[in-house]
């Protein structure tokens, strides 16, 4: 078996273009295996039903490489196909210390959005090394593969590039890591399902706007979770318990909730809930969904009513950090491969301890502070910031069809 170039071994360039069509990978290199060459590289994309194919293979003797030439436009004209075949030395070069995986979901995904992310890499001392979609619905996503530049400074840049051009970017660095085994923990109100359970609830108890103005005073930072917490449920106070029945019922689940859970725990992720609001919820969206884990308040039912009280440790900002931390050590997985998802400042502390923090339709404040932030109404997005692709989301659906 030959050795691989170094990078003064003469090499060719095999480029071949045209309408796709079944057998043209296996014809070139049939042509190519009779001059002994030896694969250097392959990159093969099919856009539209049109297929680019590039080869680098080590260059033949003088006498055998014309005559490399002339046979493999031979074979490509033969199957309508253009070939293009340039000499050079060695290897591609390599690739810069610092790799990240750059995805960018637009919904659409312009044009001038795409140049600004592009020179925005360019400008950081980025090279673009790769580029493929992810998925084309709900929203168009594209992945970057990025290299010559460290994670932290690009996604610092990229975050202020996507809030003024109105993109999502999320950046992570490349490495093993990311598709390991991992732990996804997210908020529950306004993120895994559309509504705030405790607004749900002051609507049956004809105290709806008293408790939506201090919930909104609470989520923009400007009042103490614990405070607020209390206040609103003070004002349930005498409520009939068979009201739980009647909010579980009335709870919305975020477009997408279902597919993101459902596929994480087939690729083996474990996934979990931390809530400011109640298990009284929260234990039926765990059954429901088959979370590994969930936390949340409870509120105390004593006699068939609602006491107006909280039982038990409060879950509040510094909490869902403390749950994130409980969680990961419970499912053995380092902090760093954890993923957390929320949308208000009490998720902030549980955002920054995750190895991914995602904003989620999230107010300015936590924007502005998380590791990426998605803007589009569907939760399952996310995986694309994974790296995992909608194919490979339908593919798992259909073979969970095939099993039943």
């Amino acid at each position: 078996m030959s050795a691989l170039p170094n990078n003064d071994v003469p090499t060719l360039l095999v480029k071949i273009f045209g309408k796709d069509r079944p057998g043209i990978t296996a014809g070139l290199f049939d042509t190519l295996a009779a001059y002994s060459v030896d694969v250097v590289d392959i990159e093969q994309v099919v856009t539209r039903g049109r297929i680019v194919l590039c080869v680098l293979v080590t260059e033949p003797t003088v006498a055998a490489a014309g005559e490399l030439r002339a046979t493999v436009h031979s074979w490509a004209e033969s199957l309508r196909l253009q070939a293009e075949i340039i000499s050079g030395v060695g290897d591609n070069r390599p690739r810069g210390s610092g790799r990240s995986h750059v995805t960018v979901l637009g919904h659409p995904l312009t044009a001038e959005s795409t140049a600004a992310i592009a020179a925005r890499i360019t400008d950081t001392g980025g090279n673009i090394d790769r580029i493929f979609r992810l998925a084309k619905y709900p929203v168009t996503a594209v992945e970057f593969a990025v290299s010559g530049v460290e994670t932290e400074p690009l996604r610092t840049a990229l975050a202020l590039e996507a809030a003024g051009i109105g993109v999502d970017v999320a950046v992570v660095s490349a490495g093993l890591h990311r598709r390991a085994q991992r732990l996804v923990v997210m908020d529950v109100d306004s993120t895994l399902i559309q509504d705030e359970v405790i607004e749900l609830f002051a609507a049956h108890a004809g105290c709806e706007a008293e408790v939506a103005a201090v919930t909104e005073q609470a989520m923009r930072g400007e009042l103490d979770f614990e405070q607020s917490l209390h206040a609103r449920v003070a004002l349930l106070e005498g409520l009939d318990a068979g009201v739980v029945e009647k909010v579980r019922a009335e709870v919305r689940m975020t477009p997408g909730a279902r597919t993101l859970v459902r596929t994480l725990k087939r690729l083996g992720y474990q996934v979990g809930v931390v809530s400011g609001g109640f298990t009284q919820v929260t234990d039926a969206l765990k059954d429901d969904l088959s979370l590994d884990f969930a936390q949340a308040n409870t509120l105390e039912i004593v006699g068939g009513k609602l006491t107006g009280r909280v039982v038990g440790e409060v879950v509040d900002r510094a909490g869902k950090a403390r749950l994130l931390r409980r969680f990961a050590a419970e499912a053995g997985v380092p902090l760093d491969q954890t993923v957390a998802i929320g949308d208000g400042a009490n998720d902030l502390d549980m955002l920054n301890a995750a190895g991914l923090g995602v904003a989620f339709n999230a107010k300015p404040v936590v924007r502005q502070a998380a590791d990426t932030a998605v803007n589009v109404p569907f939760l399952d997005t996310v995986l694309y910031l994974l790296g995992i692709t909608r194919e490979e989301v339908e593919a798992a659906d259909g073979d969970a069809e095939h099993e039943h």
